[in-house]
Formats: C-alpha cells, structure tokens, sequence
C-alpha cells in the first residue's frame, strides 16, 4: 500500500483521466501509444484547462491502485461517476473510446470496459455510437 488515497473523492478532470485509465489498463497493457493519446487530449482538449499535466502519472497510478483492490472496477466507477457533472459523461465515454482507438484494434477487454462506461454513466446508445463513428473517422490510415 503507497499510502494513496484511494477512496477520497476525485475531480471531474480526475474523473476523465479514470475513464481513459480503465481502458487502458483493461487488457493489462497500457500501451505507449494509449499513454500518448491520453496524455495529448489532457494537455490539449479545453476540460482540462488549469489541469497540470505532470499530475498524470499520479492519477493514472491511482487508478491503478483503486483497480487493484477487491471490487476495483466497481469502485472505479463509483468514484468516476460521482465526480462527473451530468454534462461531461459524454465527454468521459469520448476521452475512453479515443483511448481504446489509439491502437490499431482495441481488445476484447478494452471493448468490455467501454461497454461498462457506457452503461455506468448511462450514455444515451445513439450518443455512444455517434462518438465511436468519430473516433474510427479520426483514427482511420491511408492505406
């Protein structure tokens, strides 16, 4: 145990990088590419303005520590969905699918958990799939 709090409440911005964590880490492997994706939308995306950056790994180990616990992902997303206003659990399940796009194609465990956002923060399924179309727009290669 670090001694990191793990069941004090988190900030909306903390909450969204939650959301990115727990597809990452879903199939065990957080990939330097999803590390980049999420470290590109909380330096650049306007939610996180006044959010130090370099707070990152400090969440992101939270996450990891709250998930490592009995009932983790339950937890997980008591906490997330506690601290996300109604009007940014759109933009959490968003953040969590660029995530999961980072990679050429998301696990089975990634596809899981974003499944599980969606249902957890009741993103409207019309909602769900307008924000997986755009992603797979953005993230699509000329081959």
């Amino acid at each position: 145990e670090t001694g990191m709090p793990t069941r004090s409440p988190l900030t909306p911005q903390e909450a969204l990088v939650f959301a990115m964590v727990l597809v990452s880490a879903a199939d065990r492997n957080m990939t330097d590419r999803e590390l980049r994706t999420m470290g590109r939308i909380v330096t650049q995306a306007p939610v996180f303005d006044g959010f130090d950056a370099g707070h990152l790994p400090k969440v992101t180990d939270r996450c990891i520590a709250v998930l490592d616990q009995e009932e983790g992902l339950e937890k997980a997303f008591d906490l997330m969905r506690a601290a996300l206003p109604h009007n940014l659990r759109e933009t959490a399940y968003a953040f969590a699918v660029e995530v999961a796009a980072a990679d050429a194609a998301a696990t089975q465990e990634e596809l899981r958990v974003l499944e599980l956002i969606r249902h957890r923060l009741d993103i409207d399924r019309l909602a769900a799939a307008a924000i997986e179309r755009g992603a797979r727009a953005r993230h699509a290669r000329a081959r």
